[in-house]
């Protein structure tokens, strides 16, 4: 029997010494996580045999789906702020990209979804903005934006310029490695879109969610190990073999072979064995109960979701939720999305817009809306009161709709009575003027 075995028997051996009916957590320091992770490493499942992919957590997994689908599905909008108001110009080029095809391998919603699920793993996204000089005349030309390349985060390095080696002093720059042919590109930082997590410790390099949570995707790792083992083993403990005699090191293997293949697997789940006498069966294992497993468990799960900046009910933990719609509910998570969206709004417009366009009110900004969805009855509702406001005109309302537009429909209606706040009371004032009688002398002026 080899040393790790032989040290693995003796701890279970002194742990049946020791236990009556059933086996707790060890007391001591660390997190409860880290506390799982050492029981369940005496108790029947190996460190080494856990996934070490974060992503295999389901909890986390759902939460990178969930932030990486609202940032897909989030259309990708083009305005111009004016002293007019808020108007939306001539599709461009570069909007065209972003909203519909970035490169010829992949749609819009892929990379925006890419983005979010790099920064959530990795904390950093980054994607290189192709650009080709156009020339305009004899002199002068501008660059055009021809597509949108994404960059795995393993394969880029940050590099801050700060020895003036490239020309200019304390500029950053990206060293993009590919991984097929270990040739190296140095590119500047107008030519990369480099999307953050929620985190940074310098402001440069973002910080992911894993390496945050690092204790508790170990203890939630572990955790899933072991149901896995209990569904193989058919939900069976662990026992021991006690016996009355000395047997040698082959019958006792054979023995243990023997009934091991009988109580053991999916298949021996509720089957009834005779043991001969002499033998008896003695269950070994610590009650998931009294280790208070699923609270546990609940626990690390929204530790983890609250950490991505997920509500609990983004992974079905309805038993707390105080909503009183879905809507309600989408509201509260996009609120807390909306830093997210703040963060890339930021990036785009800097990297994608022109100083001078920036000056003429030029903005790239998500859709929000286009995510709440509502039931007929109350978009109806709202659309009315917009229209009835002179917010929006019959074309805008019919837009929202898909819906062709109507002849007439460009002009806003408002009730005729409303009035400007100056004006208040006025109605009142030219009757009560109306209604006075001008003042009549009879007969001339008394002398």
């Amino acid at each position: 029997m080899s040393k790790k075995k032989k040290q693995k028997k003796k701890k279970i051996e002194n742990s049946s010494k020791s236990i009556q009916n059933a086996v707790t957590i060890p007391a001591g320091g660390g997190t409860a996580e880290s506390r799982i992770l050492d029981w369940l490493d005496v108790y029947g499942v190996d460190r080494d045999s856990m996934p070490r992919d974060a992503l295999s957590e389901i909890t986390y997994y759902t939460c990178i789906k969930t932030n990486s689908e609202m940032l897909g599905k989030m259309p990708l909008k083009y305005y111009q702020k004016t002293k007019d108001g808020t108007i939306q110009p001539p599709m461009t080029e570069t909007l065209r990209l972003l909203d519909l095809r970035p490169n010829e391998y992949m749609s819009a919603t892929t990379l925006k979804s890419w983005w979010e699920m790099c920064c959530g793993r990795w904390g950093n996204a980054f994607t290189w903005i192709q650009r080709e000089f156009k020339p305009d005349g004899r002199y002068g030309g501008k660059y055009i934006v021809k597509g949108f390349y994404p960059m795995h985060p393993k394969n880029v390095s940050v590099i801050i310029d700060d020895k003036g080696i490239f020309g200019t002093t304390g500029c950053v720059y990206y060293q993009y490695t590919n991984p097929d042919t270990g040739e190296q590109v140095i590119l500047k930082n107008d030519d990369v879109l480099h999307f953050k997590g929620w985190l940074s410790n310098d402001g440069l390099m973002g910080m992911s969610i894993e390496d945050v949570l690092k204790a508790n995707f170990d203890g939630s790792n572990a955790a899933s190990s072991y149901e896995n083992s209990l569904y193989k083993n058919g939900m069976t403990a662990r026992l021991v073999l006690q016996y009355t005699g000395n047997f040698d090191d082959d019958r006792i293997q054979e023995i243990q072979r023997k009934y091991g293949d009988k109580l053991t697997g999916a298949k021996a789940a509720g089957k009834v064995i005779a043991i001969p006498a002499g033998l008896a069966l003695t269950p070994l294992n610590m009650s998931m109960v009294d280790a208070d497993f699923v609270n546990i468990r609940k626990y690390s799960a929204l530790q983890i979701c609250a950490a991505a900046g997920c509500k609990p009910s983004n992974i079905c933990d309805y038993s707390n939720s105080k909503y009183a719609s879905s809507e309600a509910e989408a509201l509260a998570y996009l609120d807390i999305f909306s830093y997210r969206l703040k963060m890339y709004e930021d990036e785009i417009n800097a990297k994608l817009l022109t100083p001078k366009e920036y000056k003429k009110g030029y903005r790239y900004k998500f859709n929000e809306k286009a995510v709440l969805r509502i039931n007929s009855k109350e978009q109806a509702e709202i659309i009315g009161i917009l229209m009835d406001h002179a917010v929006y005109t019959t074309n805008n309302s019919r837009d929202i709709l898909d819906m062709p537009h109507v002849e007439g429909g460009d002009v806003p209606l408002i009730n005729g009575s409303y009035m400007p706040i100056t004006e208040a009371g006025a109605a009142y004032r030219t009757k009560k003027e109306n209604s006075k009688e001008p003042e009549t002398t009879e007969g001339g002026n008394d002398e």
